[in-house]
């Protein structure tokens, strides 16, 4: 299949985050075939029951082309026009796996070895399989990053604070609300206040947001709730410790507050004539590397469809980036001596 092809197939495997064994199924038996034909080695590396990460690798991987095998939902299958592929997942980040695949075969058609390919599951929730690939890494130098940056190389991209607010109260008969105290009143004023936390950015990153992602509790209409709870993510243009302490003061007394995960502000590799761009996403990288060798970033499709109705990812895009990939590893294997 052509990277198009490839990924318009890799597209229409729903992987929505804890149900990627389909596609992780697919990719090992399409890498594995590259593998029989060149002389490389394909596993699966174990996150949890039913959920592995994908590594092949051709002599010693001193570079390691990576991205996502994992979706958020919803599941939305692939179409085509002159121009566009489109469904989940087309830029985010099963076509950038495509190019990876092809960009492979490209690299063994010209004889070149000492690569591999690091396909994790889990990215889009907790970032589990690269976590999971953290603990047992392969001799790698430098990690080439898939994500959506219009083949642009990314030299930062903000960190990520994930918290969960939980608000308590006492159940009662609505008719009566004043026998009972309401958890989703309480939450509901808190987030306000945390809504109305100053939040610092920088030139370099802009500025640092906060996003309230979901709101749950209650138990029925007619019943005053005893339990509600709400998940934030800030995206961080600076170190976490004061945001994390002005939100904790916004809450104290009133919720509990949990931290889910806190990802710090990263930077990249730079690779000399290729067109940059600093991000606001947050990606796997802050648990593969230093393990799996110095960040780099890149990968085709645009950020600002992704995890939307209108996902997509332009084909001429996906073409040029098995080009870019491909002469990206030669260059890193050579500054490596490979």
């Amino acid at each position: 299949m052509n990277v198009v092809e490839f990924a318009r197939a890799l597209v229409d495997l729903e992987s929505i985050t804890g149900n990627e064994r389909a596609m992780a199924d697919y990719v090992h038996e399409c890498v594995s075939k590259l593998a029989r034909a060149a002389g490389g080695r394909v596993e699966r590396m174990d996150v949890e029951k039913d959920r592995f990460n994908v590594f092949a690798h051709w002599g010693a991987p001193v570079v390691t082309l990576s991205t996502h095998m994992d979706t958020v939902p919803p599941f939305i299958p692939s179409r085509e026009d002159d121009e566009f592929l489109w469904g989940r997942g087309a830029c985010d980040a099963k076509g950038i796996l495509a190019a990876m695949v092809s960009a492979a075969e490209k690299l063994l058609a010209s004889g070149a070895t000492n690569f591999g390919l690091l396909f994790v599951v889990g990215e889009e929730r907790n970032s589990a399989g690269a976590r999971a690939a953290a603990k047992s890494p392969r001799g790698s130098r430098y990690l080439i990053n898939g994500e959506p940056t219009e083949n642009k190389l990314a030299l930062a991209s903000k960190g990520a604070l994930r918290l969960e607010i939980v608000a308590r109260g006492r159940m009662a008969h609505s008719a009566y609300p004043e026998l009972g105290e309401s958890a989703i009143e309480t939450l509901l004023d808190v987030l306000e206040s945390v809504r109305r936390v100053p939040l610092p950015g920088n030139a370099e990153l802009g500025a640092t947001t906060l996003n309230i992602g979901t709101i749950s509790g209650g138990r029925a209409p007619n019943v005053v709730p005893d339990a509600a709870n709400a998940e934030i993510l800030v995206r961080l243009a600076v170190d976490a410790a004061p945001v994390r302490a002005a939100i904790e003061a916004a809450v104290t007394g009133r919720a509990e507050l949990k931290e889910v995960l806190c990802v710090p502000v990263i930077r990249f590799e730079r690779v000399d004539g290729l067109p940059t761009t600093v991000v606001s996403f947050t990606t796997d990288v802050p648990m593969l590397c230093p393990a799996w060798g110095k960040p780099v970033m890149l990968g085709p499709g645009t950020i600002h469809v992704a995890h939307t109705a209108e996902e997509r990812v332009r084909k001429s895009e996906l073409a040029d980036a098995v080009t870019i990939y491909a002469d990206m590893v030669r260059r890193l294997l050579a500054e490596a001596g490979a």
